[in-house]
């Protein structure tokens, strides 16, 4: 991996920062049992590293055999993210993955500027966040209320470092840490390179596999910088 001179690191939470134990697909569950009687497994009809709102509207087709009308499918999310509170916060395995917590202030302390990429809402990504307190590190971000689209949400991630910082940033001077081929897909379609992770869904031969450019078993072996 080739990284000139980085300013920007772009994070993704889901299985790279930390594992919520399940919280996240037990809201959703909540959520269509609310409203549509219908406990709706996301597992059964997404894949890991998708944003929400595609997983929301799959699911949503699935189990109810059309598309959801706009006011549907706002309440489903904002019903979501009603359960996201308490599930994330009751969750019993629930933990920040080996390496975060050291990691995170030694970036802080050497001056680059971290910001976030993921699938998640935005608000989603804070309420996962929260309980470990992680989110005094990231100022920015992109997140799947600002695209379905990884690549897409990837480049809004480093517009907003430049917004937030007050230079420009340009893609070859940053790079997507995550744990699934969706995020190697979305920073090479942002022109930046990723870091893979295989410390929860994929394993390091199967993120290389995927094209990521620098792999890593966990993050407890720093980075590549």
């Amino acid at each position: 991996m080739r990284v000139h001179d980085p300013l920007a690191i772009l994070f993704d939470i889901d299985g790279t920062l930390l594992i919520t134990g399940g919280a996240g697909a037990a809201s959703w569950r909540l959520a269509f049992d609310e409203l549509y009687g219908i406990p709706a497994d996301i597992g059964q009809f997404t894949d890991t590293g998708m944003t929400d709102p595609d997983v929301g509207r799959k699911t949503f087709q699935a189990v109810l055999h059309r598309d959801p009308e706009r006011h549907e499918f706002t309440k489903l999310l904002e019903r979501r993210l009603y359960y996201l509170h308490s599930t994330v916060e009751e969750s019993k395995d629930y933990r920040v993955l080996p390496g975060v917590e050291d990691l995170l202030p030694t970036l802080i302390d050497g001056g680059y500027q971290l910001g976030l990429v993921t699938g998640n809402v935005e608000a989603a990504a804070h309420i996962k966040l929260h309980r470990a307190k992680l989110n005094r590190f990231f100022s920015f971000g992109g997140y799947g209320s600002d695209s379905t689209d990884r690549g897409e949400l990837t480049k809004i991630a480093l517009q907003r470092a430049a917004l937030v910082y007050g230079e420009p940033v340009a893609p070859e001077r940053a790079f997507v840490i995550g744990d699934t081929p969706h995020d190697v897909e979305g920073a090479h379609a942002a022109g930046m390179a990723c870091v893979g992770v295989g410390s929860h869904n994929f394993t390091v031969a199967q993120l290389r596999d995927a094209g990521a450019d620098y792999v890593m078993a966990s993050l407890t072996e720093g980075l590549p910088l």
